[in-house]
């Protein structure tokens, strides 16, 4: 029997992005299952060959293809696997040509000399509710403990124009939400001519495309945020009061060997102005626990960081050592200890979110309805709906109670579909 191409995706949204379009380029391929890895942690690495060998197992007869950045960074430690078919770099898994049957098993490119920008339009996204829009790929900078650099390349955008023509169609196509995604989404633009800001794009969207209820954008460099976005934030209730920060410790030693561009003020800085512009907005980070050389004291500055700059939702990374980064030859910190300085951070960060969530109870709150029933308000706080209700529609609920972490709410006569 011969099956559909199946995706399998570890990582970021932007893999999610791309394995839509690998699903589409890929879908002459006859009984081939597509692996698209991350590299961002040993831990994602580990799962997706996990996720091989289980595929070879289960399917002896397909055709394994690896692809994504830890095939990009690494591709002949995925060829040496046995269950590997073929490995493919972070451009040519875009390449229909890639998949076909006769094609040389490793297809790696240098990724630094990568010019496109995989601006391809996409008007169904499988299993997503929301529309994730990618208008960057790459990054120019070298924080001492990425790799993402070397899997995907130099910082390009997708010019405004495609990315406008993308959002319609997508509105076309029923999506009431995009989210505009980026490996380093805050340097939008700035290889474009006259170097526009990602505010100014953001500010275009909104203009041009009316129908359009809801922007949401995935995660910021807090030194990045233009003063154009923060206006925007304050003046257009379309663009959701919820901003991501790649803030990563709350130190200024440990910032500074992380090779960050911003130092803890200006994370403070940063969410006092957009508090002025939107009183409401609510602010996600990702943190890192445990990076080389970090003290309890440097930890307990990245602690109080959480309740002093008002962050609710936190994604909370033990650190993990990626070979041939400045930090994996740093002194580092035992894995005990980053393991529980990281179930302290989330801790911190599951109490914020549930007092946020808390004061939600006896509100009316827009909730865009995903395929599986719940949905997620303006605030991207999770909601749980008292009854079935049209997916990728925007309801108004009213929030009753709060049970494990979801708003519990009610739903009411008018739904906008």
């Amino acid at each position: 029997m011969s099956h559909a191409v199946e995706v399998v995706t570890f990582g970021c949204r932007l893999n999610a992005v791309e394995s839509e379009v690998i699903r589409a380029k890929a879908a002459c391929a006859r009984d081939t299952i597509v692996v698209n890895t991350c590299a961002v942690t040993a831990e994602a690495e580990r799962q997706a060959r996990q996720s091989v060998r289980r595929l070879r197992r289960e399917r002896p007869g397909a055709r394994i293809v690896v692809t994504g950045c830890a095939a990009q960074i690494d591709p002949g430690s995925w060829a040496a696997m046995p269950e590997v078919d073929r490995v493919l770099g972070n451009v040519e898994k875009l390449d229909a040509t890639a998949y076909a049957e006769d094609g040389a098993r490793t297809q790696v490119d240098d990724i630094i000399s990568a010019r496109e920008t995989s601006g391809h339009l996409l008007t169904d996204l499988a299993g997503h509710s929301r529309a994730f829009l990618q208008v960057q790929n790459g990054c120019d900078h070298r924080c001492t403990f990425c790799v993402i650099p070397f899997g995907r390349g130099p910082s390009r955008s997708v010019p405004a124009g495609d990315v406008v023509a993308q959002t319609r169609a997508l509105v076309d196509a029923g999506y009431n939400e995009v989210v505009l995604t980026g490996v380093d989404l805050t340097a939008w633009g700035r290889e474009l001519p006259g170097a526009p800001s990602l505010g100014a794009l953001a500010w275009r969207l909104m203009k041009l495309v009316p129908a359009l209820p809801r922007l949401r954008l995935s995660s910021l460099d807090p030194v990045e945020i233009d003063e154009e976005l923060l206006a925007l934030l304050g003046d257009e209730p379309r663009l959701m009061p919820h901003l991501h920060l790649s803030v990563q410790a709350g130190d200024d030693l440990t910032l500074k060997r992380m090779k960050r561009r911003h130092l803890r003020d200006d994370v403070l800085r940063l969410v006092e102005r957009a508090r002025a512009r939107r009183p409401d907005v609510v602010f996600g980070a990702d943190l890192i626990a445990g990076f080389p050389t970090e003290t309890e004291a440097m930890f307990e500055s990245t602690l109080r960081l959480i309740d002093e700059a008002g962050l609710t939702w936190l994604h909370v990374f033990p650190f993990s050592a990626r070979p041939g980064t400045p930090a994996s030859r740093m002194p580092q910190v035992p894995g005990d200890v980053r393991r529980e300085r990281a179930a302290r951070l989330r801790a911190a960060g599951a109490r914020r979110a549930e007092a946020f969530l808390r004061a939600q109870i006896g509100h009316m709150v827009e909730t865009l309805i995903e395929l599986d029933g719940t949905g997620r308000t303006a605030h991207f706080a999770p909601v749980r709906p008292s009854r079935r209700l049209p997916a990728r529609a925007i309801a108004p609920l009213h929030v009753a109670d709060v049970v494990e972490g979801h708003l519990i709410a009610d739903s009411v006569e008018r739904v906008a579909a």
